[in-house]
């Protein structure tokens, strides 16, 4: 015993003259920055009990929690060596892509690589010497088999660049932090820089009190974050009062990890005790409503997706896509109360939030893939298009509509008709899917979905919305459901004549489209699609998309206009007879000249004032 411990100390005295040493049956990560002015971290991972008998297989993630659509983490990540207790070389060989393997080794094996991360978003990593933004799947190697082990992180350099933590990890003492094991590890982002922070409590419904915050890593000065800070807990309480209470928070503690900066990729990506928010503004003054939007949806996701969990993305595997039929209601009926807080919280207008309400609405009526596949069937396609890359040319234009907005449009129908036929509301509806499957941790279905609906109105009620508007592609009346509030729908464009979108660019001396036309637009039935090279319309010139709009700006639907195009079987003439764009708008009765009810008033205010007691 003596002389193990001797030989261990030793060992790990040489990992780190700082490190702490890893705890027995335990994941521990040395993570340091060098060279982070060049986007690379030098990242040592050293797992003990390790199974003596077989290989040791670790790897790098193809997929991380909030996304849907596999990522080659793998690619970024080089100069993979291992070692044994006493720092001599193990032979390691790259057996995939992403996964390698450790042949002869003992109970104690390091893993060591090099990191390179210059894409900052929150499924990737941004390193330079103003940050490190680390999205855990997209850094950190682990081990096949050992999930369940609890994990230790220690961050070095911190002095070195003016850095702080700021993490859902459970912080254990100086740089070192924790998780339980590979899911809450891979849950838990991290911003390391010079975050600016402002934190608050929050009194529970059950009387417990939980530390509120955000962590801003941006230009701005701590006057500016304290004020946004006063925001966000407005949102933070009207999303409370959805659901009549807040989640029992891991550690006591929800954190907004927000990175700001111009050279930044936008993105809002949802975890467990934190949200990690990235925006390309240069800072957070003058951009406060903008910025809002992001933490409202993303904060929706602690009771919806986080704890109301669909069956299907538990456990999470990192090993491949997550494929679900639930994300129009995980994603869209988050998106509907994203933007439904901000009106309650009293940062939208009406007239502002009717810009929404038509968005969601053209979702379903104006494109062609609603007419066609349900929004059951649009979250799989998930897996494709959830920041998914593709080189080859898709046609998504015509078969996909993003299960955002139409889950989105989906609540909103919904939230009106439980109003006008049940004299009840969609935040009952979510509170008892909150009860019965957040609440408890029990993964729902979507006939569980359907289920708790029949329970707050009737069975057959239920079974009819399921059938016809989640498995099915019927549309609801938005125009009779929107009227209830005094909101007119109504053609955007009307009288106007209308060709469809041509997604073009200048080339091969006229304007190239350069992706699928619509099916239900006139290009489209007149035959002119991708690669296709518009010369003339009505005889004139178009090189630019652009032009396209100026040529028939004064035509009317029905109108015929005469196109000269190319392709690669030749020079053609084709007539494409316009029509009325199928977009839609949503204005208020008092916009449109129109007398506004007491019980469109009463209807109105009981949907978006505030539900703060």
């Amino acid at each position: 015993m003596k002389k193990i411990f001797l030989m261990a100390a030793a060992a790990f005295f040489a990992f780190a003259a700082n490190a702490q040493a890893p705890a027995r049956n335990g994941v521990y990560y040395l993570v340091s920055f060098p060279n982070a002015a060049h986007h690379e971290a030098e990242i040592t991972m050293t797992l003990t009990d390790v199974p003596a008998i077989g290989p040791l297989k670790v790897r790098m993630s193809r997929s991380s929690p909030g996304r849907y659509a596999t990522h080659e983490f793998g690619k970024n990540i080089y100069n993979v060596k291992a070692t044994d207790i006493s720092g001599k070389d193990l032979s390691i060989k790259q057996i995939e892509g992403d996964v390698y393997e450790v042949g002869e080794h003992g109970t104690v094996v390091k893993i060591s690589y090099t990191l390179f991360g210059n894409h900052t978003d929150g499924t990737y990593v941004g390193i330079d010497a103003s940050h490190a933004h680390l999205n855990m799947p997209a850094s950190f190697m682990w081990a096949i088999g050992m999930a369940n082990r609890p994990v230790k992180f220690e961050f070095n350099d911190l002095d070195k660049y003016g850095w702080k933590v700021a993490t859902q990890l459970k912080h254990e003492g100086d740089n070192v932090y924790s998780a339980p094991d590979l899911q809450y590890m891979m849950d838990s982002p991290t911003e390391l820089s010079n975050v600016k922070t402002n934190y608050w409590d929050v009194v529970n419904t059950n009387g417990k009190k939980q530390k509120m915050g955000i962590a801003v890593h941006s230009d701005d000065d701590q006057a500016t974050v304290d004020k946004f800070a006063t925001m966000v807990q407005k949102v933070v309480l009207e999303e409370k009062a959805v659901f009549g209470e807040q989640p029992d928070y891991d550690y006591g503690s929800y954190t907004f990890l927000d990175d700001i900066h111009p050279t930044n990729f936008g993105d809002g990506m949802e975890h467990r005790n934190s949200t990690c928010i990235v925006d390309r503004s240069e800072k957070i003054a003058g951009n406060e409503n903008n910025l809002l939007g992001t933490y409202s949806h993303e904060f929706f996701h602690s009771w919806n997706v986080e704890r109301i969990r669909p069956k299907s993305l538990e456990p999470f595997n990192f090993e491949h896509a997550n494929m679900s039929s639930e994300l129009w209601f995980a994603e869209g009926f988050t998106q509907y109360y994203g933007e439904l807080i901000l009106a309650r919280a009293g940062f939208n207008s009406i007239d502002d939030y009717t810009g929404t309400l038509g968005g969601l609405v053209n979702s379903v009526l104006a494109p062609p893939a609603p007419a066609k596949y349900s929004p059951a069937q649009m979250s799989r396609y998930a897996v494709f298009t959830d920041a998914g890359v593709a080189v080859d040319a898709t046609n998504y234009t015509n078969v996909f509509t993003s299960y955002y907005v139409y889950g989105g449009a989906t609540a909103l129908a919904l939230d009106l008709r439980l109003r006008s036929e049940f004299k009840i509301t969609l935040d009952d509806y979510m509170r008892q899917v909150w009860l019965a499957y957040g609440k408890t941790g029990k993964p729902y279905t979507i006939p569980d979905l359907q289920n708790v609906l029949g329970k707050v109105t009737n069975p057959k009620f239920a079974a009819a919305f399921f059938n016809d508007y989640i498995y099915g592609v019927k549309k609801n009346n938005y125009e009779a459901l929107l009227a209830n509030a005094g909101l007119l729908l109504q053609k955007a464009a009307p009288g106007k004549g209308w060709m469809g979108r041509i997604p073009g660019r200048p080339g091969n001396g006229g304007l190239v489209i350069g992706g699928s036309t619509s099916t239900n637009s006139p290009a489209y039935k007149a035959g002119l699609d991708a690669n296709d090279t518009i010369m003339q319309i009505d005889g004139k010139d178009v090189k630019e998309a652009a032009a396209i709009n100026d040529i028939i700006k004064d035509k009317k639907p029905g109108d015929k206009v005469s196109v000269s195009y190319k392709n690669r079987t030749g020079n053609h003439e084709a007539t494409i007879t316009l029509e009325e764009s199928p977009s839609v708008e949503v204005v208020t009765y008092e916009k449109a000249g129109k007398e506004l009810s007491q019980q469109q008033k009463d209807f109105r205010s009981n949907w978006l004032s505030s539900k703060v007691k």
